[in-house]
C-alpha cells in the first residue's frame, strides 16, 4: 500500500520565548502552521513580530521553547527561505541586471529564467539602476530575487509599508503568483490587514509577545461568524482597538 509523504509544517513553535536582558519579547509562544499557507503576522507595535520573524531565518537564538522551519532547525538551510525586509534590500548602485547576476552567483538554487521573465513581465530594464527605480519596482525587484532562490519559505517584513496603494496592489498580487509558482509557503509581517486579506490564507495575531489568534483565516472568520472583508474587525478586537 502506497502513501504520499506530506511535505513538513511550515512553521511549528512550541513553549518559544525570546528574552532581551529583562525584557520579554516573545514569552511561551505556540503556533503549527501547515505549509503552502500565506501567513499573515500581525499585531500591534512591540508585540514580537520582528524577533518572531528573526527567528524564523535564524538570526537570533530563543532563550527558551523550541522552533521548527519547515520540519528543521532555523537557519539549518540557507538556501530554503528568501528574506525579504522592510526596507526591500537592494544596491542602490547596482543595475537591475546586476543583482541577478549577484542572485545566481550566490543562490545554488537559482532559476535564471524565473527571475528574467518576471523582469520581462516588470517591464524593468535590466540595465537601469535600482537607485533609480520608483518605490514599487524595487520592491518587485527584492521579491523577485528572494523568489528566484526558489526557497521553500518566503520570509516578508512589512515589504510594502512605504509604496502607494496601487504599488502595493501589485506587489501583494506578484506575492500570491509567486508563492503558487513555487510551491513554497510564505509569512508576511504587515500592520495593514487590507493586505493581509488580500493576500493571506493564514493569521497569526501577537500581542504583548503572546500568540492570541492562529488559525486559517476561513475558519477564523467562521467561528466568529463573520464573512470576507470582516477580518480586520476581529483582529483589531484581539488588539484591544490598537494598530
Amino acid at each position: 500500500m502506497s502513501s504520499t509523504a506530506q511535505p513538513p509544517e511550515a512553521l511549528r513553535a512550541t513553549a518559544l520565548t525570546k528574552r532581551y536582558g529583562r525584557r520579554t519579547a516573545l514569552a511561551d509562544c505556540h503556533l503549527a502552521v501547515p505549509a503552502g499557507r500565506i501567513v499573515g503576522l500581525v499585531g500591534p507595535n512591540g508585540a514580537g513580530k520582528s524577533t518572531l520573524l528573526q527567528l524564523i531565518c535564524g538570526l537570533i537564538e530563543p532563550s527558551a521553547g523550541e522552533l521548527t522551519v519547515l520540519g528543521r532547525r532555523p537557519g539549518a538551510d540557507p538556501a530554503a527561505v528568501g528574506f525579504v525586509a522592510q526596507d526591500t534590500p537592494v544596491y542602490a548602485g547596482l543595475t537591475v541586471g546586476e543583482h541577478l547576476r549577484l542572485g545566481e552567483r550566490l543562490n545554488p538554487r537559482w532559476d535564471a529564467a524565473l527571475a528574467r521573465r518576471r523582469i520581462d513581465q516588470l517591464g524593468l530594464n535590466p540595465t537601469q539602476r535600482a537607485g533609480r527605480l520608483s518605490g514599487g519596482q524595487r520592491a518587485q525587484l527584492a521579491l523577485t530575487v528572494a523568489a528566484a532562490k526558489r526557497p521553500d519559505l518566503l520570509v516578508l517584513d512589512e515589504p510594502a509599508a512605504a509604496l502607494d496603494p496601487l504599488a502595493r496592489n501589485a506587489f501583494m498580487a506578484s506575492l500570491v503568483e509567486f508563492v503558487a509558482d513555487l510551491g513554497a509557503s510564505a509569512v508576511l509581517s504587515s500592520h495593514l490587514m487590507s493586505d493581509v486579506e488580500r493576500a493571506c490564507d493564514y493569521l497569526v495575531l501577537l500581542r504583548d509577545g503572546r500568540v492570541q489568534l492562529a488559525g486559517e483565516v476561513r475558519d477564523i472568520l467562521a467561528q466568529h461568524g463573520r464573512g470576507p472583508g470582516h477580518l480586520e474587525e476581529i483582529a483589531l478586537g484581539y488588539m484591544g482597538g490598537t494598530r
